[in-house]
């Protein structure tokens, strides 16, 4: 089989396309012929060793979100069979042409939708469902959304909408960004070097944080609550948290799946929901081959995305 690997820290241009034998499943684990793999940007900072989500072990095959049909089974798997279609996440491994996955953070690709649609759908919507939970709007309260035009951003504005938000800014690194964004129902579109981001917004959801974390939290309007759900780190004043009586809270989707593993069910049945009654987009900005990676990496660190960059061996 083929395989993506790099052997150094550094940019795009040390993946390194091998030859490579397919992996065993241990326990607990499906062994997937893939189909569709998602590139992300905790992923493309794996790769520079940058202490935001580096520091693997080299040489190293990067991990995210796989798609395709069930080939094998480890021991103490139950549930599925091979010729499922599934999609899931790999810690290690997905940058492959067969890759084994947890069953436990697997589900099964419904009948009508293609590889590339789970791809898209379902890793970057629990994300976004994941934090809208968390921050539990009223139907009063405005949500602005940070990396608004990612792979999860552009899901959770349209998700906010769908939950009866009554206004939802999306904030993006360009002004091209925004008929993309007005499409999906933004209210309003700002850009991170806009002097004023308008109104104060009641929650932030944050998926780029670093040095716009600070912008973020001054955009919340008092007794308002960010969530942070990215890894690219940040700081804030704690005065700054007192001072407007806001809050941050963080999530990640592994505690958030073993903690409330029937909310996490029902999101993933709300998504495929929207989606087939044509309520969500699940945009997909660029299908590339596996051999190419280095390019999918390119326009990740531009950030000139517009929804989810996939994969295709």
């Amino acid at each position: 089989m083929r395989r993506v690997r790099f052997h150094a820290y550094g940019g795009p241009e040390v993946l390194r396309t091998e030859e490579a034998e397919a992996p065993e499943p241990g326990p607990g684990e499906l062994l997937v012929r893939t189909e569709a793999i998602g590139v992300s940007l905790p992923s493309v900072r794996r790769t520079r060793g940058d202490g935001r989500g580096g520091g693997v072990p080299l040489p190293a095959v990067l991990g995210g979100e796989v798609a395709g049909e069930v080939i094998g089974l480890g021991p103490d798997v139950a549930g599925f069979a091979a010729g499922d279609r599934v999609t899931a996440l790999s810690f290690t491994g997905s940058y492959a042409e067969i890759a084994t996955v947890p069953a436990a953070l697997a589900a099964r690709i419904p009948d009508g939708a293609s590889s590339v649609d789970a791809v898209a759908l379902v890793r970057g919507g629990q994300v976004a469902l994941a934090a809208l939970a968390t921050a539990a709007p009223t139907g009063t309260e405005s949500v602005l959304v940070t990396g608004a035009a990612s792979a999860t951003g552009h899901l959770a504005v349209q998700l906010a909408r769908l939950r009866g938000v009554p206004r939802v800014v999306a904030a993006a690194g360009s002004a091209a960004k925004a008929e993309f964004l007005y499409g999906l129902g933004a209210d309003e579109v700002v850009t991170y070097e806009d002097a004023s981001w308008g109104e104060p917004a009641d929650i932030v959801l944050d998926g780029v944080g670093g040095d716009l974390l600070p912008r973020a939290v001054a955009a919340l309007a008092p007794g308002g609550r960010l969530v942070f759900f990215n890894s690219g780190g940040g700081t804030v004043p704690a005065f700054d948290l007192l001072a407007g009586s806001k809050t941050i809270t963080g999530l990640t989707m592994a505690r958030f799946a073993a903690t409330r593993p029937e909310l996490y069910a029902r999101h993933g049945a709300e998504l495929w929901d929207h989606f087939f009654a044509g309520r969500l987009r699940a945009a997909v900005h660029a299908e590339i081959p596996l051999s190419q990676a280095a390019r999918a990496h390119e326009i990740i660190e531009a950030r000139s995305n517009l929804g989810k960059v996939v994969l295709r061996p």
